[in-house]
Formats: C-alpha cells, sequence, structure tokens
C-alpha cells in the first residue's frame, strides 16, 4: 500500500444486474411466449457508489477528497431505454447509470470494464424461483503489480415489483413472479475476505426486506458506513465495528510487508493431501501455468490466495486471476506462466484443447497436466518436503473437535469471536509450517551472495544441492518468483524468513558464516550424503503419492537432513508463540450520514482513542503506536493538521516502522500560514517540518535493487575491475587478498590480467574445487578425521617415505592416502611443523626434487618425492604452517582461514599461468610466510597468557570496518516467561551507522548488519534487557528491540551529535534515571519507559564528549575540562587540563571515577600518561602514571580492581607489521599506581573498552585493523 493514501475499508461499492429495460423486455417475452428454465442475461453495471459520500462546507474544501484517491471516467454502453426505479438519482459518492450520461466517476485504479462479467462468472440468471444467495471472491492485480480485492453477493429479487410501475392494466396479477440475479460487489484495497463477506451479509437482511426502488438507498447507506471504518496499522492491534446484527473484526497485517490474513488457511489442507499441496507449489514455484477448478466460484480465490500466502516471502510475479469467467477462458492460451481458475464445467474442454497446463481439481482432489494425469515435475527437495509432511499431521483442523469440551454459545458474536480466535491460532501454525518449507528449500542461498556487488553466485549453489534436486533448483533459480526474492535478500531484508533462518541455524552453520573461504565438504557431510544415497532407492519421491510409514530410513533420512540441508527438526527450536492482540472497537455508525453526523463520528472516535493512549501510556509502546497512528489518520480526515503531525511525530518514540511519510508530507505541504507559525511554536512539530522539508529537497534516489549473475570479463582488467570481477565471482572478498593476486597474475607484465588469463585462472580453480568436491575418502580414512575438517588439496600419486600414494591436505593437517587398499597415515598437523624444506633425492643417476617435512614428537624426516608439484607444496605447507602458528598465537582462527585462502590461490594460479616464472608469482601470495620471515611472530607471553581469543566483526565485508562502540548485554534464562534461554551478547558499532551482534556465548555472529542511520555511532547502552540505546552523530538516539533485533524507535530531542549515555544502576528499574548527551553540552534525563524528557540542562563548554553517573551525581568530559554537576544541572566542581597541557592542543578523552577512595582518573588524546586527582582538590591532579609506550590514551574502564586503558602506540614501539603503527592496552593497579600489564593485539589505534561481567575485557580497533580482541580479566 502506498502510505499517502488514505488507509480506508471501502475503495468503491458496485452493484451489477441487468437493466430495467432489459428485465421489462424479458418479462414480457417469457409470459408471452414461455421460456426456459433458466434464461442467461448481459449484466452490466448499475451503480457505482465511491467515496465520498458526504461534502465538506466550501470554506473548508480541501479536505483529503475521497481519502485522498484521485477519480477518472468509466465509459459505460449508451443505452436507448432509461432504467426506471432501480436507478433512482444518486447522490453524493453514487454513480447514476442513466442512458443520458456515458461517462461515471470511479476510482482511478479501479477498472470496471471486466467487473460485470466476474460478478457472474457464470452468467447472469432469470428464474422463476428465487435462489439461495451466493459469495464469491475477486482479486485484480494492476500493470505495478499492485491487488485490488472484491467480495460478491449475488441475491435474487422478483422482477414483478422493480418493473409493475410501468403496466397500468389491472390484469398485471396474471403474470408469472420471475427473478433476476443482482450482484453486489465491495471493492477493496485490503484482502478482508471474511470482513466483507460478513459485511454483505448484514447488508443482505436489509436488501430482503426492502423494494427495488429502495435498493440503490440501501446500498449507498452501506457503502457510507464501510467508509467511515480506518484500516488497522500494521501490528497487534485489530478494529472491530458493528453493523447490525453482526460485530465485524478487522484483522492488522503481521508487518507492513505483509497483507492481512482475513480468510481461512486450511482450506487447501481439506481439498488436496499435504503432498498434493507440495506438488502445487513446487509448480508456482517452477513458475508453471497452473489452473484451478471448482464447481463453487468462491473456493477459487480462497485457495489461490492461500497458496500465495504459503510462498511468502516469495511473491508470485506472473498474471493472477483466479475467476475466470465464461468469455475469459481465451486467458488460458497465454504462453507466459500463470495462476488462473475457472469452473469444474470447464475441466475436459481445458483440458483436451490446451498443452502444458497443471490442472488443479479443488473439488475432487487431484493434480494433473492436460497432457497426462501424472505431474512430472522437478519435485520440492524431499528432504524440506518430508518434514513438512510430518509437521501437516500436527494440525488441528476441526473446530468442533477443539469446541466440543465447551459449553453452547448462546450469542452468535460470541461464538463467532471463538471461532475467530480458533483460526488465528491455526492460520498462525499453518503460516509457521509453510515457511519452514521455505526456509529448508532456500537456506543456503545467502552463502552464496556477495552483497557489495549484489551478485548471487547460482553455479556454486547448485554445486552443492544433492544431484537429484539439481533439475529443480535450476529451474527456480531462473523464475521471476526467485528474482524479487533475491533482491530482498541482497537488500539484507530482516523479514520472518531471514529471522527463521538466523534463529535456527546450528552453531556449525554460524561458525561456517564466518568464514571466508572455498566451500567444501566436510567429513560428517560425506558420511550423511554416502548414508542417504542408500536411501534414495528405496524412497519414491513422487509428491503426488502418499509415503509409506518410513520406519528406520525415516531416522536417516532427518540425519541426512540435518546435516546437508539444515533441515529444521526439534520443536522447542520454533517456538514462536502467537502475539496476543488488542481489539480496539470503533463507535456506533450514526444515524444519519450528514457532515456535522460524521465530523461528530470522528470527534467520538479521536475520544475514544485518546483514552486508550492514556490507558496503555507506560505499558505497551508498540500498541502505544497504533493508538497514535489511528488518530493521526482520523485527524488528518477532520483537517486538524498540527494535531495529527503530533500524533505522527510520537511514532518516533513508539514504532516508526508504520510512519506514514508520505501522508506527513502531503501534512506539511498543506499547512495554512497561521499552522506553520502554531508549529514553529512547538518544538517537536518545528524539527518534524524540518526533517520532511530536508528529506523532500534531497535529490530522489533510485534503490539499486538489481540482480547480477556472474559472467567472464571480456576486456583487459586493471587492478580496480579485477578487484570487483574477483568479488562477484566468489573466490575471496578481501581487497588486499586480491590485490596479491593480481601481482601475482601480472607478474613480468603490463599491470593489467588479460580476460583469457582470467578466464583460465577461473576455469582451474573451479576445477580444483570440483575435484576437492568429488574426493571419495573410504570410512576407515574419514574416522581418522574431525567431523569440519575438508580435503582443499590432492596431489598426484607419489613415492613418500611412508610409502606410496597421495597428500592430502585439510585445513588442520597433512595425511596420506595409500594406494593399493586405501589407507589412512597422517604426516603431521600444521601446529606441529618444526620445519619445511625442499630436498632432493637419488633415484638411478638423477636427483627427483622432493619436500621433507620435520615433525615434533617425530624422530623420522617426512619425505615425499613430489617431483613438479614439490615447490607448490612447498610454499602452501609453510604458508598453512605460518598461518596456524599465528592464529594459535593471536587466538585468531580468522589468519588461519586467511591462510588456506592463500594456499588455494597459488595452486590456481600455478595452474594458469604455467610458465617458468610461475612459481614466483604464487609466492606472491605466501602472505604470512613472508610475515615470519621479515618480522618476529611471537607474542609477549603477558598477551598470549591474557588474550582468550580474536573477533572479526567486518568478515564479509570488503574491508575492514572501525570498530567505533562495544557493549556487552548479559544473557537471561527466561525471557517474559516464554522459557526460552537467551545468551549473551556483544553489540558492535562499525562505520556508517551498521550494528553488528554476536552471541556471546560461542562468539558467533547473530546478525550480520542492523542499519542504524547513516553516521558515525558514538555511544550505546543496554537497559532492562529490552533495548539498546544509540547515540549517533546525527543528533538521533536510536533503540533497538533486543528480541526483534529492530530498530523501530527514535529520540530525536537533540540538536547535536549524541556522545554518551548513562544510566544509574542504583535504580532497579532504570525507568527514571537515564540521562543523554550532545556534543553542544546539551543533557537530558529521560523516562525510559515512556521515553520523555524529565529534565533538561546545559553545560557551557566547547565539547562535552563523555558522560557518567555516581551515587547520583552526573560527571562530565569536557574538552578542557572533567566537571561535576549538582542535581539541578549546575557545575559543582571542576578539573582543568593540567597546565603543561593547555599550552598544546590536547582534551580529555576519558576519565573514570572511584567514589570509594576519593579519587579522579584522568587521560588525554595527545598525552602518554594518567592523571590521578583527589575529588576534594581539583586544581591539579596530585599523581601521574607513565604510560610505556603511549602517545595517548583513547579510553579507560574499571573492571574489579583494575584499571584498563586503551592507548595509542608509539613508532618505536610494538614495531611497523605491513606499515601498521601497534597499539595497546595497558592494565593498571589503582593500588600501586603501576602499570601491572602491557597488552599487544591490535595494529591501529584502540577506539573502545568493554566489559563482559568483570569476566572478560574487549578491545576493538580502528579500520586498519577492526578487529576485537577477548582478554582474561584475573
Amino acid at each position: 500500500m502506498a502510505d499517502h493514501l488514505a488507509p480506508a475499508l471501502l475503495e468503491a461499492c458496485v452493484v451489477v444486474g441487468a437493466s430495467n429495460d432489459k428485465l421489462r423486455e424479458v418479462y414480457q417475452t417469457i409470459n408471452n411466449n414461455g421460456a426456459p428454465e433458466h434464461l442467461l442475461l448481459e449484466p452490466e453495471v448499475l451503480h457505482v457508489l465511491a467515496p465520498p459520500f458526504v461534502s465538506r462546507p466550501q470554506n473548508e474544501s480541501d479536505v483529503v477528497g475521497a481519502h485522498g484517491k484521485r477519480q477518472r471516467s468509466f465509459p459505460r454502453k449508451k443505452r436507448e431505454h432509461h432504467p426506471s426505479a432501480a436507478s433512482a438519482p444518486s447522490q453524493g459518492g453514487a454513480a447514476e447509470a442513466r442512458g443520458g450520461s456515458e461517462d461515471v466517476s470511479v476510482p482511478i485504479d479501479i477498472d470496471l470494464r471486466a467487473l460485470p462479467q466476474l460478478c457472474f462468472p457464470g452468467g447472469l440468471q432469470v428464474t422463476n424461483e428465487q435462489k439461495d444467495e451466493q459469495f464469491h471472491f475477486l482479486v485484480f492485480t494492476d500493470v505495478f503489480g499492485n491487488k485490488t480485492h472484491g467480495v460478491v453477493m449475488q441475491c435474487y429479487q422478483p422482477i414483478l415489483e422493480g418493473i409493475s410501475c410501468f403496466h397500468n392494466e389491472a390484469g398485471s396479477s396474471k403474470f408469472s413472479k420471475l427473478f433476476s440475479a443482482f450482484g453486489f460487489c465491495v471493492i477493496s484495497k485490503y484482502p478482508y475476505f471474511n470482513a466483507l463477506r460478513d459485511c454483505l451479509s448484514c447488508l443482505l437482511i436489509q436488501l430482503r426486506t426492502c423494494r427495488l426502488s429502495d435498493m440503490e438507498d440501501r446500498v449507498r447507506e452501506f457503502a457510507a458506513k464501510l467508509s467511515l471504518v480506518p484500516i488497522p496499522p500494521p501490528g497487534q492491534l485489530h478494529l472491530m465495528f458493528t453493523l447490525r446484527p453482526l460485530t465485524i473484526v478487522l484483522p492488522s497485517r503481521e508487518d507492513k510487508d505483509h497483507p492481512a490474513v482475513d480468510l481461512d488457511l486450511h482450506l487447501p489442507f481439506l481439498c488436496l493431501r499435504p503432498q498434493q499441496i507440495l506438488q502445487v507449489l513446487s509448480c508456482l514455484l517452477q513458475e508453471q501455468r497452473v489452473v484451478l477448478f471448482s464447481a463453487d466460484w468462491a473456493r477459487l480465490t480462497l485457495v489461490a490466495e492461500s497458496l500465495l500466502l504459503f510462498l511468502q516471502p516469495l511473491s508470485w510475479q506472473q498474471p493472477y486471476v483466479p475467476v475466470l469467467a465464461r468469455g475469459m477462458l481465451d486467458f488460458l492460451m497465454a504462453p507466459t506462466a500463470f495462476l488462473m481458475g475457472c469452473h469444474l464445467s470447464h475441466f475436459e474442454e481445458v483440458a483436451t484443447e490446451t498443452d502444458d497446463l497443471i490442472l488443479i481439481n479443488i473439488d475432487g482432489g487431484s493434480v494433473s497436466t492436460s497432457c497426462s494425469d501424472t505431474l512430472d515435475l522437478p519435485q520440492i527437495p524431499p528432504a524440506a518436503a518430508d518434514y513438512f509432511t510430518q509437521r501437516c499431521q500436527s494440525l488441528q483442523m476441526n473446530f468442533d473437535l477443539h469446541q466440543c469440551h465447551h459449553a453452547t454459545c448462546s450469542d452468535i458474536n460470541e461464538q463467532r469471536a471463538q471461532r475467530r480466535a480458533w483460526q488465528r491460532n491455526l492460520n498462525h501454525d499453518i503460516q509457521r509450517i509453510s515457511l519452514e518449507l521455505i526456509v529448508n528449500i532456500f537456506r543456503d542461498v545467502s552463502c552464496h551472495l556477495n552483497y557489495e556487488h549484489r551478485v548471487f553466485n547460482s553455479e556454486e549453489f547448485l554445486k552443492t544441492r544433492e544431484p537429484a534436486e539439481q533439475l529443480f533448483y535450476t529451474k527456480v533459480l531462473e523464475t521471476h518468483i526467485f528474482h524479487f526474492f533475491l533482491k530482498d535478500r541482497l537488500n539484507r531484508k530482516m523479514d520472518n524468513y531471514a529471522r527463521m533462518e538466523l534463529s535456527t541455524r546450528t552453531e556449525k552453520q554460524k561458525m561456517k558464516s564466518m568464514v571466508e573461504v572455498a566451500r567444501r565438504l566436510t567429513m560428517q557431510e560425506i558420511q550423511a550424503r554416502r548414508k542417504s544415497s542408500i536411501m534414495e532407492s528405496r524412497l519414491n519421491k513422487r509428491l503426488g503419492m502418499s509415503l509409506p510409514n518410513l520406519g528406520d530410513d525415516q531416522t536417516l533420512s532427518l540425519q541426512r537432513n540435518n546435516l546437508l540441508t539444515g533441515i529444521i527438526l526439534s520443536d522447542s527450536a520454533l517456538k514462536n508463540p502467537l502475539k496476543p492482540v488488542k481489539v480496539f472497537k470503533l463507535p456506533d455508525f450514526p444515524a444519519s450520514l450528514s457532515f456535522h453526523s460524521v465530523q461528530s463520528y470522528y470527534s467520538e472516535l479521536i475520544q475514544h482513542l485518546s483514552k486508550a493512549i492514556f490507558s496503555v501510556q507506560n505499558e505497551n509502546s508498540a500498541l502505544l503506536a497504533r493508538f497514535y497512528y489511528l488518530r493521526g489518520f482520523i485527524n488528518t480526515l477532520c483537517l486538524r493538521r498540527l494535531d495529527a503531525l503530533s500524533d505522527f511525530q510520537n511514532l518516533y518514540k513508539t514504532d516508526t516502522a508504520i510512519f506514514p511519510t508520505q501522508m506527513v508530507t502531503w501534512l506539511v505541504d498543506s499547512l495554512h500560514r497561521d499552522e506553520r507559525q502554531q508549529a514553529d511554536q512547538r518544538h517537536e512539530l518545528k524539527r518534524l517540518i524540518l526533517k520532511v522539508k530536508t528529506e523532500n529537497e534531497k535529490p530522489p534516489v533510485e534503490p539499486d535493487d538489481h540482480v547480477k549473475k556472474f559472467k567472464l570479463p571480456r576486456k583487459h582488467l586493471h587492478q580496480d575491475e579485477f578487484v570487483r570481477c574477483v568479488q562477484e565471482c566468489g573466490i575471496v572478498n578481501d581487497v588486499a587478498t586480491i590485490h596479491r593476486l593480481f601481482d601475482a597474475l601480472t607478474e613480468g607484465k603490463p599491470k593489467q590480467v588479460e580476460p583469457e588469463l582470467f578466464r583460465l585462472f577461473y576455469t582451474f580453480w573451479k576445477e580444483k574445487d570440483a575435484e576437492a568436491q568429488d574426493v571419495n575418502l573410504p570410512t576407515e580414512v574419514i574416522d581418522n578425521l574431525d567431523n569440519s575438517e575438508c580435503v582443499y588439496k590432492l596431489s598426484s600419486c607419489v613415492k613418500t617415505s611412508y610409502g606410496v600414494g597421495k597428500i592430502a591436505m585439510t585445513q588442520k593437517r597433512l595425511f596420506l592416502l595409500s594406494e593399493g587398499r586405501p589407507g589412512y597415515l597422517e604426516i603431521t598437523k600444521f601446529r606441529d611443523i618444526q620445519e619445511v624444506k625442499i630436498a632432493s633425492a637419488p633415484f638411478l643417476l638423477l636427483r627427483i626434487p622432493s619436500l621433507r617435512i620435520q615433525t615434533s614428537g617425530r624422530p623420522e624426516v617426512f619425505e615425499a618425492n613430489l617431483k613438479a608439484e614439490t615447490e607448490l607444496w612447498n610454499l602452501v605447507v609453510k604458508e598453512m604452517w605460518a598461518g596456524r602458528k599465528m592464529a594459535d598465537q593471536h587466538k585468531d582462527p580468522q589468519y588461519m582461514t586467511q591462510a588456506l585462502t592463500n594456499a588455494l590461490l597459488m595452486d590456481a594460479v600455478m595452474g594458469c599461468l604455467q610458465t617458468h616464472r610461475s612459481i614466483v608469482a604464487a609466492s606472491k601470495l605466501a602472505y604470512f610466510d613472508k610475515i615470519k620471515h621479515e618480522e618476529p611472530m611471537m607474542v609477549h607471553e603477558t598477551t598470549s597468557e591474557t588474550l582468550k581469543h580474536k573477533i572479526t566483526p567486518s568478515l564479509d565485508m570488503a574491508e575492514p570496518q572501525t570498530v567505533h562502540v562495544l557493549l556487552y548485554t548479559p544473557g537471561q534464562l527466561t525471557c517474559n516467561g516464554s522459557g526460552i534461554e537467551r545468551n549473551p551478547k556483544l553489540w558492535v558499532a562499525l562505520s556508517g551507522g551498521k550494528v553488528v551482534v554476536f552471541d556471546a556465548a560461542s562468539w558467533s555472529m547473530l546478525q550480520d548488519c542492523i542499519q542504524v542511520g547513516e553516521l558515525q555511532l558514538n555511544c550505546m547502552l543496554g537497559l532492562d534487557q529490552e533495548q539498546v540505546w544509540i547515540g549517533s552523530q546525527d543528533s538521533v538516539i536510536y533503540i533497538i528491540d533486543t528480541h526483534s533485533m529492530s530498530c523501530n524507535k527514535q529520540l530525536t530531542e537533540h540538536r547535536h551529535e549524541v556522545t554518551g549515555l548513562t544510566v544509574d544502576t542504583r535504580d532497579q528499574h532504570n525507568s527514571q534515571q537515564t540521562y543523554s548527551c550532545s556534543c553542544d553540552g546539551t543533557i537530558l534525563q529521560w523516562d525510559s519507559v515512556s521515553l520523555k524528557v524529565k529534565r533538561q540542562f546545559h553545560l557551557s563548554c566547547d565539547r562535552l564528549s563523555s558522560i557518567q553517573i555516581h551515587d547520583g551525581t552526573l560527571w562530565c568530559c569536557c574538552g578542557d575540562s572533567i566537571v561535576e554537576l549538582k542535581k539541578t544541572g549546575t557545575p559543582q566542581r571542576r578539573m582543568p587540563l593540567p597546565d603543561d597541557l593547555q599550552s598544546m592542543p590536547s582534551s580529555f578523552s576519558s576519565f573514570i571515577v572511584i567514589p570509594e577512595q576519593g579519587q579522579l582518573w584522568t587521560g588525554c588524546a595527545d598525552s602518554g600518561e594518567l592523571c590521578l586527582w583527589h575529588m576534594n582538590n581539583h586544581r591539579h591532579p596530585f599523581k601521574r602514571i607513565s604510560l610505556p609506550g603511549s602517545s595517548g590514551v583513547t579510553c579507560m574502564i574499571r573492571v574489579k580492581d583494575q584499571i584498563w586503558v586503551g592507548c595509542c602506540g608509539q613508532n618505536t614501539v610494538g614495531g611497523q607489521c605491513d606499515g601498521q603503527m601497534r597499539s595497546q592496552v595497558l592494565v593498571v593497579n589503582p593500588e600501586s599506581h603501576t602499570v601491572t600489564k602491557e597488552l599487544h593485539a591490535h595494529s591501529d589505534s584502540i577506539q573502545t573498552l568493554c566489559s563482559a561481567e568483570d569476566r572478560y575485557v574487549l578491545s576493538g580497533s580502528a579500520r586498519r585493523d577492526g578487529k576485537i580482541a577477548i582478554w582474561k580479566v584475573e
């Protein structure tokens, strides 16, 4: 939905039937001559009733006309005769069907040309007996893919009453009584099928008792009431209204990206077996030409809509016409994919006359093709399909069984409420199961995406699929539906699919996603694949057939599912309880629909909403946002622009996800001069208007939503183009590594890579990849390897000191795969190597090059006559050895990963160059071996003992990013009584407003990117284990919900860069003592529940960089002083820069208050010492602590009885690493005032420190290093 359109339920109400002229003619003919029992007439549009139904006085005519919708003309068929009583003069929004007028006014996005046929898809009947009313449902799709929905009620009215005024003779009673069908179609932008059917059912009661001549007035009154009903915003707020005698509920959408679900999703399961539903979903995923058949028109749309909802988040992109009238059957000849529905009576005709159609008989429960009775299409992967089938067995789809132990309900509305609650739970379960299916099918897609260049490496993805699944994925990957799904994944859209995919990853998958290296099958996956292949011949894979009882086979299959495709197995991992909803009742409709009555109705509605807002003010911010949204919309309709803007402004603090940007822009643009002046007097509105104006003045930026497939280059590549090309093909993403690869491929040549050379390199890389994937290891060999190990390189068959065989390399070791009877002989683990060198072995009169490896703990030297392969294996083994040593010493597994990548690239360079200088070129990639020889690799003993681990938060990015802020939030055993255990988290603020989240129990990545604004983030604060507050350079405080991992709240009261956040931990509720500061000296005290400012004061200073609270007293770090504030906000004490630092451009960068000792410790950005102050003597520091090797202090924290200090290192300290200065973390004893530890782990300045429950300290560095070090606290 475009959010500038006012969200109202009714788009239009259309009456369709035969004209009175035609009915009179038919009536006379039948009574004179007789006729068949059923006579079909051509239906026509009789009335179009569309908002607005009331007119505003002329001086207030700038109301949002027709709810913000434009109108257009609808050309009608001109008739010679005038209709009579059935077309009484219309008023308000009614369009009159008179012969003298050829056009009627209708909303611009409604095309009425085909509507008569669709309202009577089987034809308009004239009968001699009154038939029961019938309902069916329509969906209209425009060229942009926007959907409009219709609910049609067919009911029969006697013809005689409508035309009797044209017969004056007394004998009129001798005529037979005839009945003609009328269609009443309610059209809405929203798929409220059940609600609109209920509305039409209420209209039916009135139509049964009214004359035909009064029908239009009744319908107009009905439509006018529906036009007053707003649409609930996305979330957990449903709306209820009364249309006598029923109470009708409009359920809300789950979020703005999903439609409202107001139909019974279990209907397809009542018509088709789960295996057949899988067949249909497979056809839709492959974009086949699918036709639904039923003798009941209503079933067609309801089943079609349900099937499309099962595909979410994939969205059907092809023609979609769920109901085809008799005159539209030629649509089925369309050559493109489509989803359509028609009457069961046309089944044989369609099956005979058309080819390649998928025919779904809803009534008969069969799925076939127009060519045969069976369906021979690639099936959904068996693992995902089997699990879907099992999960479907748990669905309870019988309401009577659910109700059998309850008392009989005597109130129809109460009974309907019970049914709605049951249906909502069932729909939730079905949507959950269908989402599991989609996640299980496409889980590994994200592993083959390059986000920077928006490339999906389909070739690599297909290689990871089972052979039997290849054809299915090959077809699906070429479809439009998958293409649009890829756009969302490349945009990092955090929808239900992404949340489920992340939450159900195994620890192994989480760790695998953090490693940038060519993918290979692990030993565990090889074993699982081998077991599953045994089962392939036993399992019948045809989707439409019921599966036998699998017994033991089922266990094997599920093992395979878990290992190869990440199929969700445990229900405990899927617990996602249905969120409770609030139902808000609209006031009763006014008795008359005059302008003043409607305004009174809106005023009453605003009063009800205001009471609701007051009742949930401090309880539920998400619900509060929905009430603000609704009140803002109603205020907009009433032209209370400032009140509307104020309501929408409140969405920043409650939920920005539903902020109606275009509606707010319209409100701002339509403000009168006096309103603008009033807005300028209201601080929050002035800021909102300024923001809207600023956004509108920016040039429009088209979103980059293209998706590319990798193509080999056709021209010479310079370095930048080469980097892009290598990243796109998915070989490696790190820019520095690609630069070394570029140097290797251009060794001794002009600095550009020919397209043919790139093709050779790419081909060799893929061939080696395929060889490693196809390695056939005996079970005896696999048993000696770790489950996570993969074979990355295999030599030719050579003679070694251990026998004849092939040398195999994994990421951990070298082993010999002996010839003859295949066996396993371990050569060495990389961490155990002591020496690697090239030697020569005598053979007759020749000397054959060989590789010698000395291993610790083994007296004998391993020697292999690798001949021409010797130099390459020497490079590879040395690089892996150096990488392993660095990984062990620096506690950073990324070093080993990078060494493995370097080794594989060396192999590919050697293979594609094939020159005498190829080994020289390959050696340029020996990065870690080069560092080992150029610099001492030893890590200081203190650093090695204290350093626990290192992680790289920018792993999936092309270059390292600065770690600006770190925040640790503790875990909890249960969350809101749900019984779900939540691990502690590490929140990492990177450059450009990116936030990455790690599981602090395993240090695996939970969330790869939460975008929080676009500028640098300066500070973070965790509150109540529910929220994380983040201060940004753009002056906004962003609030992230720690459960949904979404940023839907903003605090916009600051005017300048937010630099500090703090909370008084003495307050158990954290609701009254949360503070923020901005660089201009503004300090705000917040109520963290209502998110309202409780106090505000200003500190005069050059730049306020941070604040802390100790014993209820605020301490502020200004550029030239540290200031203690009184409770009133006035300065109480001020510690100025020491005299010797005032003469140089220096400033305080950080400070620590030690209240129990009455001390203040300060550090300066340009001074390599700490200054210690007595709080009662704040003129001069009483002591200075020199920091060895430090040129300045960037950050400090207190942990237990230690002070940890992040420093910028001097050029002469710590050495240089690839031209990058090393910094250090110093640990200071506050009792002895001495430095007890000097820790070196970063090659750029340390930006931030944080403590993890006083057990660990984490340090983050600037972009040249971009890593996080995790230190043990003793």
